[in-house]
């Protein structure tokens, strides 16, 4: 390394950044940020559930000196999972903030200098899927926790999945090396082979399980050694261990190989057999991974505070600043043409709301990530996608429930803000003069829901408020009013998810209520083409309704969604009523014809009607709109289609025939099974109405020693036998409600 004059690396930076073709940040726009833009990190910590991202926020917090204790999940001490429910279960329910600084330790690290880094510390349980969709959108890049023991779990390719869906650079931090049966090396084959990612492995582990100690870093050829588990702050470095030189040189001579082949330069000189100097090599990484062809790979274990002062220099040195990502591309609401916003502090402000929360002492606030120019506590600003114009109150830097009052904030950070009263998930934010519309964030459907009712009256007052804050919060949680009996419904990504909601109402808005038992969110489909005619024809003594139309409709593949279309020709229906025609569908697919259940994945096109020169109105085409579709649906094969869940149950193996069969037994379709060790790992599809009260269940088949963890698959067909039975159910609840007197609202 004695190559690389280590005191020019600003320069080398800024001539790396040049060669890239990216738009470096003048040194006039530098010295006006308190933190020059290329020293900023915005990322991510995302896992399976249990995979210690917690712990590692945690530490990560410690050694950079946001916190002085270090936190502990068991004790309910950690900063990030702040909420009594989190506390309490020992998991992560919403995503939480936090900005703190790092300047990194290690001599050769490619960039120095104090780094700003802006941490989401995300939820790992499917349930809270959303907090993960959300915090990516505008994050630049993530680390990716993995149970080195463990390995790949379905959590972990499900977050990779919306990682990748984002284009998020990542690195991988296999923790938990001082656990029994932690498996370095197998980590990082799973990660090649289940999550397809092309592995950069930085270190080689100096021990496992109960006698892990450090790690070797493979280009400098050096060794980490911690002293003892107290805090970790304290560790050696020294030479590579002699039993471990010839694996350290087979791994360095790998990872020299993968990253020469992503860098024209370095290829030539690995030909030749030259061997590039280790400062080259980490440009050519850092390249590599901000192109997402690469992904470094470190570990540790960070309960035992060993290893995470690499993962932050790896974070500065490998991961993205907001100059280094492609710039935020949306669409202008006047012109329709596309725009991008650079990340230019004096450039025109644009900002993206990605998560709305209910504080106790400020109120509602909204957190945004600034893609361009400067936001000022007092201003105006408008939400391209209310049309609104909206007044920023103030302006917090987050630390996860504590908050920090700031005057302005520019492009490249996460911040906080009171005022934006209307503005919800996915909303764009511009000022006035320069309006521009970025994509939003889509989210997955409801799978379950259960009835709800206020205690008592003063309950049923404040129960409205509390249920419409949650799900301003929570773009996954819905909330639905059946018209004929005055239920309230809620609908949410499992039982879990609805029960932190029922207890959130309880805790933060004082609402005691009752609650029915879960139901699985069912939808109906067709599998043919039909059609038919609506017509609505009322004369009422003065001017009468007239509204006549013919409906195609089509079935569509599973997860395309409604598709409607005007193939109208000739003035057959003015073009002014066919925006009430397709009122009337949508408003008709809400309740199908099999068991009132929502229509979806079809095309509906109206192509021909007649309409009456006086008497025809916007109502009466909509209610033959409506009328239309109803037929049409009955001619068309419907059926009844039930969310599909992916099942990975993890058991020793005595219990794998008892397993298997139970899984057979529930209308389930076993996918495959793993081993690790003595235990037995069974993946399945299982519709979700067989998996009520599975984890007792399971526990109880094998002696509390098994654990399980599901996630939504897909929508499949009901099969005829339990439709009718569905129906049947169906049609003898409406006749007991029928019969009871009707609930008011």
């Amino acid at each position: 390394m004695a190559d690389f004059p280590y005191d020019n690396v600003k320069e080398v930076r800024f001539l790396y950044e040049n060669l890239k073709g990216r738009t470096v940040a003048t040194q006039k726009q530098s010295t006006q940020r308190k933190t020059p833009m290329d020293k900023i990190r915005n990322i991510g910590i995302i896992a399976h559930i249990d995979a210690g991202k917690t712990t590692t926020t945690e530490r990560i917090l410690y050694y950079t000196g946001k916190t002085y204790k270090l936190g502990d999940i068991d004790e309910g001490t950690t900063q990030m999972d702040w909420m009594e429910q989190e506390k309490e279960r020992g998991i992560t329910i919403v995503s939480a903030a936090t900005t703190t600084f790092w300047n990194p330790q290690l001599e050769g690290t490619l960039l120095t200098g104090s780094h700003r880094i802006n941490i989401i510390d995300t939820p790992g349980h499917v349930d809270f899927t959303a907090e993960v969709e959300r915090s990516l959108r505008v994050l630049d890049g993530g680390v990716t926790i993995l149970d080195a023991e463990e390995g790949v779990q379905s959590q972990s390719e499900t977050v990779w999945r919306q990682a990748d869906k984002y284009r998020v650079p990542r690195i991988c931090f296999a923790n938990k090396m001082d656990k029994l049966g932690a498996d370095f090396q197998n980590t990082v084959k799973e990660i090649e082979e289940k999550l397809g990612a092309s592995t950069a492995v930085m270190v080689v582990p100096i021990g496992v399980e109960s006698s892990f100690k450090g790690v070797v870093l493979v280009l400098e050829r050096k060794a980490i050694i911690w002293e003892g588990d107290e805090t970790g702050a304290k560790y050696r470095i020294s030479e590579v261990p002699d039993d471990l030189k010839d694996r350290v040189e087979k791994v360095r001579s790998a990872l020299i190989e993968k990253i020469s082949e992503t860098d024209e330069h370095l290829l030539e000189k690995f030909l030749k057999d030259e061997e590039p100097s280790v400062i080259l090599l980490k440009q050519a990484l850092r390249a590599a991974t901000i192109r997402n062809d690469l992904v470094p790979v470190f570990c540790g274990s960070s309960l035992r505070n060993k290893g995470v002062q690499l993962l932050l220099d790896a974070i500065i040195d490998y991961l993205p600043s907001p100059l280094d990502v492609e710039p935020a591309k949306g669409v202008n609401p006047k012109t329709g043409k596309e725009e991008v916003r650079t990340p230019d502090p004096d450039g025109p402000f644009a900002a993206l709301a990605f998560k709305v929360q209910t504080d106790p002492h400020v109120g509602r606030l909204t957190y945004i990530r600034i893609y361009s120019g400067r936001l000022k506590s007092g201003s105006y600003i408008t939400n391209v996608a209310k049309r609104e114009k909206q007044r920023v109150g103030r302006l917090l830097l987050m630390h996860a429930n504590q908050r920090e009052e700031i005057a302005d904030a520019e492009a490249g950070e996460i911040v906080a803000v009171v005022g934006a009263k209307n503005t919800t998930t996915g909303d764009t934010l511009t000022d006035e003069t320069h309006p521009i519309l970025f994509e939003g964030i889509e989210f997955t459907e409801p799978v379950i829901s259960l009835a709800i009712e206020p205690k008592t009256r003063l309950d049923q007052e404040r129960m409205g408020v509390a249920l419409s804050r949650l799900a301003e919060e929570d773009p996954t949680f819905k909330i639905k009013v059946n018209s004929d009996t005055g239920q309230t419904l809620i609908s949410g990504m499992g039982e879990l998810h609805l029960e932190i909601i029922v207890d959130r109402m309880k805790r933060e808005f004082r609402v005691a209520a009752n609650t029915g038992t879960p139901q699985v969110a069912y939808k109906e489909t067709i599998k043919r083409v039909a059609k038919a005619e609506g017509k609505y024809i009322r004369q009422t003594g003065g001017r009468g309704q007239y509204g006549h139309c013919f409906l195609r409709i089509e079935p569509k593949t599973r997860g395309e969604g409604f598709e409607f279309k005007n193939e109208v020709a000739g003035g057959a229906i003015p073009r002014e009523y066919i925006p009430a025609v397709e009122k009337g569908v949508k408003e008709a697919m809400e309740n199908g014809v099999l068991a009132g259940h929502p229509l979806v994945d079809m095309l509906v096109a109206v192509y021909d009607g007649t309409y009456h020169e006086v008497d025809s109105s916007e109502i009466a085409f909509k209610i033959a709109g409506s009328a239309a579709l109803q037929a049409a649906v009955k001619q068309a094969d419907p059926v009844l289609l039930e969310p599909i869940m992916k099942l990975e149950v993890t058991a020793p193996e005595e219990f794998m025939g008892d397993v298997i069969g139970d899984l057979s037994s529930k209308r389930g379709q076993i996918l495959g099974t793993a081993q690790r060790g003595k235990i037995r790992i069974i993946t399945a599809l299982v519709p979700l109405a067989e998996l009520s009260r599975y984890a007792t269940i399971l526990r109880s088949m094998t002696q509390g020693r098994a654990s399980h963890y599901m996630e939504p698959s897909h929508y499949g067909e009901v099969p005829a036998n339990v439709t009718e039975t569905l129906i049947n159910k169906g049609k003898e609840e409406k006749e007991k409600e029928q019969k009871s007197p009707k609930k008011k609202k």
